[in-house]
């Protein structure tokens, strides 16, 4: 049975730490749980994460980064927890304060807890850290502290940065074997080309033979990939320098977004990838008491496509002259008809807050699905393209050294 080292509150307030054996994570939890405790943290001793010691930032803060948005994850979790067990808020941010696993963490955290200490409000507090803490989630905090359910809102929160995380770890795993099966065929490409094709270049010059089309196709690519490798990565550089620039205009941003959403496969997964965002936080932020014009603003700046964005806007205005939110969304036809058939079904029925926050999963659910039927399409196209280039150049090869000695292809 596997040992697993935990942290907990105790009812009086005071942070104990100790190891405990238990089949699972979930059973330490229940068992501290029935013990009285509240347990913030339980993980299976000789792990990385349980071995590894309270990390602090080193350096002049010029070179310091930020607080992460999984920092804030874990750590609104935990003020969560300790709020439902009872214990107070200024009491909970110091408890948070000592366990903190990074220096910035602990800093920040500090600064929240002397202003919480001097009377100011916990959504003031955040909404002064310097950007830690976004808009949607200062929002969800001071709603939680208008409605009195300030733990509940907090483990919502909690919640939907674990589901956004949780599709972006998804994404990123995904993506890992196909980028290294990219790199592995640029590389082989570039050596066959710029390394292994030169070494017969003498062997054809000493027969003094016309070489097939094909060979000398590959010869020529050769040698201009020798010639000017240099200016080709300066080239690459600059343009990815120069439309990274050029994407901040505004207009230029908006255009290029709207170009992006009309992409035959990828295009319909970005605004999957899109809708899923904004119905998770419109729906998120309407549970918790906020007006659907004030969520509209706040979910807006969430959106990374300013084409949908500047749609949602207009949806914004038409709101407030009481033509609702469907219909406008419906006319902007920039959202997946979908989605827009599900929020007038909630809008209806006076549930659009649990609409919204179904939607969300149902792209969620796609684009998961999505993404592993296109990347199960690349794998083998990526490696039919391998296949076809090497094979390309040893049939080179192969054609100029039978012309040479007068065989028969």
């Amino acid at each position: 049975m596997p040992v697993y080292q935990y942290k907990a509150v105790t009812p009086a307030g005071e942070v104990m730490e100790g190891a405990m054996d238990a089949p699972s994570q979930k059973g330490v939890i229940e068992r501290l749980r029935d013990m009285g405790y509240t347990p913030l943290r339980a993980v299976e001793a000789g792990t990385a994460e349980a071995a590894a010691p309270v990390r602090r930032a080193a350096g002049p803060a010029l070179f310091r980064r930020g607080v992460s948005q999984d920092e804030v994850g874990v750590v609104t979790r935990e003020i969560a927890t300790l709020l439902k067990a009872g214990l107070p808020l200024d009491r909970s941010l110091e408890i948070l304060v000592g366990l903190a696993e990074t220096e910035r963490v602990a800093e920040m955290l500090r600064r929240v807890r002397n202003e919480v200490r001097g009377g100011a409000a916990l959504s003031k507090a955040l909404d002064a850290q310097e950007g830690a803490f976004t808009r949607f989630y200062v929002n969800m905090v001071r709603a939680g502290e208008a409605g009195g359910a300030l733990a509940e809102v907090l483990a919502r929160l909690a919640e939907f940065m674990d589901r956004a995380k949780e599709l972006r770890e998804s994404v990123k795993s995904a993506l890992i074997y196909p980028t290294i099966l990219l790199s592995v065929a640029i590389v082989s490409v570039v050596v066959l080309l710029a390394v292994v094709v030169p070494q017969f270049e003498p062997i054809f010059e000493q027969s003094g033979k016309a070489l097939p089309w094909v060979t000398q196709a590959v010869l020529g690519a050769g040698a201009f990939l020798r010639e000017w490798w240099s200016w080709m990565v300066l080239g690459s550089v600059a343009a990815l320098f120069l439309l990274q620039r050029r994407l901040r205009a505004p207009e230029a941003k908006l255009a290029w977004d709207r170009r992006v959403l009309g992409l035959p496969v990828a295009g319909d997964l970005a605004a999957k990838v899109e809708t899923a965002r904004l119905a998770r936080t419109l729906g998120t932020l309407l549970r918790n008491g906020v007006a659907l014009v004030n969520a509209l603003s706040i979910a807006r700046e969430t959106m990374s496509n300013t084409w949908m964005a500047a749609g949602l806007a207009e949806v914004g205005r038409e709101l407030k002259t009481g033509r609702g939110f469907a219909k406008p969304m419906m006319e902007t036809r920039r959202f997946p008809a979908f989605a827009v058939h599900m929020i007038q079904v909630g809008e209806e029925t006076g549930r659009l807050d649990q609409m919204l926050l179904d939607v969300a999963d149902v792209y969620d659910r796609e684009v998961a699905r999505a993404v592993r039927r296109s990347l199960a399409l690349l794998e083998p196209a990526m490696i039919l393209f391998l296949t076809f280039v090497v094979g390309g150049v040893v049939v080179s090869i192969l054609a100029a050294m039978l012309s040479i000695y007068d065989l028969p292809f």
